[in-house]
């Protein structure tokens, strides 16, 4: 018998700047899991992103990844929320700016989107 696919655990993304992208997913609600001057993990329930400098990748196999300009381009992380419209407005009084306004979409979910500090983008989504 073939083996099968559990779950998606997690991520691991090339950023600019480890402080302030630790910052901002904390402001979103992440957890702080690792903090160090090479390597950030944070973590909601049981799916956690990696962060590295992409200014310190030593192996050849990663570099060119790590130098990427447009980072996630095409990808959308969705994350559910009880009340999209309480959520939004408590990332806008943290000084946050997402990059669209809570909106209904026709396969019903209530959903806005916001942009980390490298251009990865993340969707606060309801399904109705």
């Amino acid at each position: 018998m073939a083996s099968k696919m559990g779950n998606v655990s997690g991520v691991v993304c090339y950023v600019k700047n480890i402080n302030r992208t630790a910052e901002f997913y904390e402001a979103l609600g992440f957890r702080i899991d690792k903090r160090e001057p090479d390597h950030l993990s944070v973590s909601l329930d049981q799916f956690w992103m990696d962060f590295h400098p992409q200014d310190k990748e030593d192996k050849p196999e990663f570099q060119k990844e790590a130098n990427l300009g447009n980072k996630g381009a095409g990808l959308f992380l969705y994350i559910s929320v009880d009340d999209v419209d309480e959520f939004y407005n408590g990332l806008i009084s943290k000084g946050l700016e997402p990059s669209s306004k809570p909106r209904d979409w026709p396969w019903g979910n209530r959903e806005f989107a916001i942009r980390d500090p490298d251009g990865y983008k993340l969707v606060f989504f309801k399904s109705k």
